[in-house]
Order: structure tokens, then C-alpha cells, then sequence
């Protein structure tokens, strides 16, 4: 599986300055994944993340974000509305948030910590869905 990501800064130095971990996609087969962390280096604001789930994969990525910021999450699919994504707070203790394909999130976080994003397919049908995922912390 290849991960692309672009990451977006404020200036051209901080461009492209995106922390990676593990891959995160968990199969049916298979235990659970560590969630791609998503860390922003100094300067950087956004990430955009291009991969696929097929058949009941679900991809996760956790990100680290202060109280009082703005969490921006877009995410588009081929096919059209074949994806959906979840937001959670840490230990599930914040309201979950379940988006369709092709819509944008935008909120204000409650509270410091990590936030995890689980992206899947709409449906249990057979299948794959090629999805791009961007997330925008300000």
C-alpha cells in the first residue's frame, strides 16, 4: 500500500514537513493497526492523505491538537460517497462525529489531546474506495 501525503505551510520553508508513522489500515484478517499519527513540524497547518479501504478496512490516524483550535477535515472518495469518516476525542469521551463522503467538518476542539479519524467504506458491499483525506488544524 502507498501513502501520499502532501503537507501545506504558511511559508515555503515549512513546506512539506509531515511526521509519518506506521501505515494504519486494519484488514479482515488481521489485529488491529497503530493509527497514523499525523504531526504538523513548526509552521505547518494542513495535510492531505491519499490512500484506499477495500471491503471492511477501516484506515485511522490520530492527530494532536490545543484546545480552542479549529479542526478542518475534507474528505472526497472514488467512487463518489463510497467513504465516510468518524472524529472521536481520546478515549472516546467526546462526542463522535460521522460524516459522508464529500463533506467537510469544521469545528472548534473542546479540549487538548488526540482526536482519531477512522475512515471507511459507506458499505459492506465488496469493493475499494480510493479516498483523499484532508485535515487542517489552525
Amino acid at each position: 500500500m502507498q501513502h501520499r501525503f502532501t503537507a501545506v505551510a504558511p511559508t515555503a520553508i515549512a513546506a512539506a514537513m509531515l511526521a509519518l508513522a506506521t501505515p494504519a489500515v486494519v484488514s479482515a484478517q488481521g489485529g488491529k493497526a497503530e493509527p497514523l499519527r499525523i504531526a504538523f513540524n513548526r509552521g505547518a497547518y494542513s495535510a492531505t492523505i491519499s490512500e484506499s479501504v477495500r471491503g471492511d478496512e477501516e484506515a485511522e490516524y490520530v492527530l494532536a491538537a490545543k484546545e480552542g483550535q479549529r479542526l478542518i477535515i475534507r474528505l472526497t472518495s472514488v467512487p463518489a460517497k463510497s467513504s465516510v469518516f468518524e472524529l472521536f476525542g481520546e478515549g472516546d469521551d467526546t462526542a463522535g462525529f460521522k460524516h459522508e463522503a464529500n463533506f467537510s467538518y469544521s469545528g472548534v476542539l473542546p479540549k487538548t489531546g488526540d482526536y482519531f479519524i477512522t475512515v471507511k467504506r459507506s458499505t459492506a458491499a465488496k469493493g475499494t474506495s480510493r479516498y483523499r483525506l484532508a485535515v487542517t488544524v489552525r
